[in-house]
């Protein structure tokens, strides 16, 4: 390519994702002036609807909101303590898979979007030989069907069961090859074929590749300051940090934007920045993030007060 076509190109490239914080785009649940303590998840179904993870408040629980950010509902069933959750399609339904963290009894809950409850794991269903005690901190489906459990708070371990929830077998965690660090999240990356898993280490700062089967691929991306979550759209990567600001990668790992980085250490890896102090635009620590189906991100912060915030793109 010709030197002049090149530098053409190259700023086409940096130039066909614009991102725009959107203000004020959220409405709370009405008498509340804020969503409540947040220290969990946000994910989107398949009509657009945004599902928020909150742990105290009036309207604790999921709050679910439409994708102009009026509150809606509460979803019915659905716990206080769902520190990672996913959505996924199920025989074209809408079907949430929900990690219970620090929940005495309930491991894992899939719930329909009506609240139905689909299936339970208790924390029985782990064999006595690898632990009674966990910090189970996000769930997903796997292409084959599989339910896969991280603790990403106590062993760094990915328990896999089946669909119908019986147990079938532990893998990665602290030890080598993988040496993860608070393993706080992951998601199946379906950019790839055959998909790969990729998983926040986040004290580690950095994004690792395993296979299917959990086993060490490769290192994705260093330098992620505390990745707490991931989420894709088209062959990006955005990944919530709680050391502030969602950025985005591409297929390679490399950075491809920074939206709403904080310059001030005080105001990030804490969840007590008091609303006066919030900042338009500026993040203090992101837990959980996605895309819509048209490429915006939206990130829900870890926060006594709780705060989402919404970048909108332009192409």
């Amino acid at each position: 390519m010709k030197p002049i076509l090149l530098l053409a190109a190259l700023a086409t490239i940096a130039t066909a994702h614009e991102y725009h914080h959107k203000k004020d785009w959220l409405n709370t649940p009405e008498g509340l002036e804020h969503v409540g303590d947040s220290h969990g998840e946000i994910d989107v179904d398949s009509k657009g609807l945004f599902y928020v993870s909150i742990v105290g408040g009036d309207k604790s629980g999921i709050q679910i909101y439409s994708p102009k950010g009026e509150y809606l509902r509460n979803l019915p069933n659905a716990r206080n303590n769902h520190h990672g959750f996913t959505i996924v399609q199920e025989d074209g339904k809408d079907i949430l898979y929900a990690a219970c963290v620090g929940d005495p009894k309930t491991a894992f809950l899939k719930l329909g979007t009506d609240g139905e409850v689909l299936l339970e794991i208790p924390l029985s269903a782990f064999p006595e030989e690898i632990g009674t005690k966990f910090a189970l901190t996000h769930a997903d489906r796997a292409p084959n069907g599989d339910i896969w459990i991280i603790d990403g708070y106590r062993s760094d371990r990915i328990f896999i069961f089946d669909k119908d929830g019986k147990f079938k077998s532990t893998v990665a965690g602290k030890g080598e090859p993988w040496k993860f660090k608070t393993a706080h999240k992951f998601a199946f990356d379906t950019r790839y074929d055959p998909a790969r898993v990729l998983v926040c280490d986040r004290s580690n700062d950095r994004l690792v590749h395993l296979d299917l089967k959990g086993n060490f691929l490769s290192v994705f991306a260093t330098g992620v300051a505390r990745p707490c979550t991931v989420d894709f759209h088209g062959d990006l990567a955005a990944v919530a940090q709680l050391a502030s600001g969602i950025t985005i990668l591409d297929k390679e790992g490399k950075v491809f934007k920074r939206l709403g980085a904080n310059d001030n250490p005080k105001e990030f890896n804490t969840n007590k920045v008091a609303p006066e102090n919030w900042r338009e635009g500026v993040t203090t620590s992101p837990h959980g993030a996605t895309f819509d189906k048209d490429g915006n991100v939206v990130t829900t912060e870890w926060s006594k007060w709780g705060r989402i915030l919404r970048w909108d793109v332009t192409h």
